[in-house]
């Protein structure tokens, strides 16, 4: 859906709120920005509501099929490590800002909001020179470097987590949590129902192992690692989400044809595994921990070394903390992974716990929180 040919906005008080969501790059940018825009209709439908993302990354196809139109910028990351591919960011920030002014020239939006990922920055930093109100909404403990650098000119900035006013100014923070897909929060199957539709007996347990839509190659390894741990406990049952990237390597390995294993690239009912889940194992993205909130599921989170600032370290740290789940590095995943897991779903006390503890982090009304907060800040926004 492009908007090349949009027509300048109406700028008066009583037109319809235009509202711009920029950022992406991972489903833990996209889908809590696409929740964002739900409860923004949800309260007014009449909102106009553009995306704008990173061309060649996920957002261009997800927002699309959630019904909101997207534009794409010519942007990326820039790399930590010397590397060719950072002789072309300056280029592609030029271009970037280049776009994002036409973008918004065309669109006259009343507010702009930000969720981390590369189109963000660009973005929101030509929103903020033309006097545009802004919102950030920061998904981890531990802030992106595109949201941190754009915290000082935010008019309002939404977290997941508390003690964030050690990076941006405390009196712009709102604790609101991470919107979450509406089909994830109200969790209505039944276990009978989820084991049903993945195959499984629902009088046995269930281990729920996935490491995101691409895949985590560690747990992955870990997996395969660890068969004779299976083989000698027959009667616990696993769903192992490979990954696309991993498919052709990981289905085919012995612990994947184990008769008490489904091993496959994709799950196509994330609300059924949920509920039909004893004991979940999985990376600690802030997606995945809001989801886990509502699904109140016990929890071993394998934190991905592979990210900015070591965040999901931070973001299973702060649940620890509250006795709200378990951590184990991701360099002590093959020696843990299905002892700590098998362990756990031994012990019905510690789960219960677990359970109990990390379902009351849980915070419903994000996404309707958030949204209020864009729909006044196009309120405010001069004519």
């Amino acid at each position: 859906m492009a908007i090349e040919k949009e027509k300048p906005g109406d700028n008066s008080p009583h037109s319809a709120p235009r509202i711009i969501i920029s950022g992406g790059g991972t489903g833990g940018h996209i889908f809590p920005a696409i929740a964002i825009a739900d409860a923004v209709k949800a309260i007014a439908p009449e909102a106009d509501i553009r995306f704008v993302g990173a061309k060649g990354k996920m957002e261009m196809e997800k927002v699309p099929k959630a019904g909101y139109p997207i534009e794409g910028l010519w942007i990326s990351g820039f790399q930590r490590k010397l590397t060719l591919r950072n002789l072309s960011f300056p280029f592609k920030l030029i271009s970037s800002l280049w776009r994002s002014r036409r973008i918004i020239r065309r669109f006259r939006p009343q507010v702009a909001v930000g969720v981390g990922g590369y189109a963000s920055g660009p973005l929101l930093q030509v929103a903020n020179s033309r006097g545009i109100p802004t919102l950030l909404q920061e998904q981890n403990s531990f802030p992106g470097i595109t949201n941190r650098l754009l915290g000082g000119k935010a008019d309002r900035i939404c977290v997941a987590y508390e003690g964030m006013e050690r990076f941006f100014p405390a009196e712009k923070l709102l604790l609101t949590g991470n919107p979450v897909r509406a089909q994830l929060q109200d969790l209505r199957a039944t276990r009978e129902e989820g084991a049903k539709h993945f195959g499984f007996d629902p009088a046995k347990p269930i281990l729920f192992v996935f490491g995101g839509s691409l895949g985590a190659r560690s747990i992955n390894e870990a997996m395969a690692a660890n068969a004779e741990a299976l083989k000698a406990r027959p009667d616990v049952q696993v769903l192992w989400q490979v990954g696309k990237l991993y498919e052709a390597t990981f289905t085919a390995c012995e612990t994947a044809q184990l008769p008490n294993v489904k091993a496959q690239a994709f799950i196509d009912g994330m609300d059924l595994a949920y509920t039909m889940a004893d004991v979940i194992v999985a990376r600690s993205g802030a997606l995945t921990i809001s989801e886990l909130q509502f699904a109140g599921k016990p929890a071993i989170f394998i934190p991905s070394p592979n990210v900015a600032e070591d965040h999901q370290s931070k973001n299973a740290q702060a649940l620890v903390r509250k006795d709200a789940a378990l951590m184990i590095p991701d360099a002590a995943a093959n020696d843990r992974i299905l002892k700590d897991a098998i362990a756990l779903i031994d012990d019905e006390e510690r789960r219960q716990t677990l359970s109990a503890n990390i379902k009351k982090l849980a915070q419903p009304d994000a996404a309707e929180q958030i949204a209020r907060e864009v729909l006044r800040l196009a309120q405010s926004a001069k004519p």
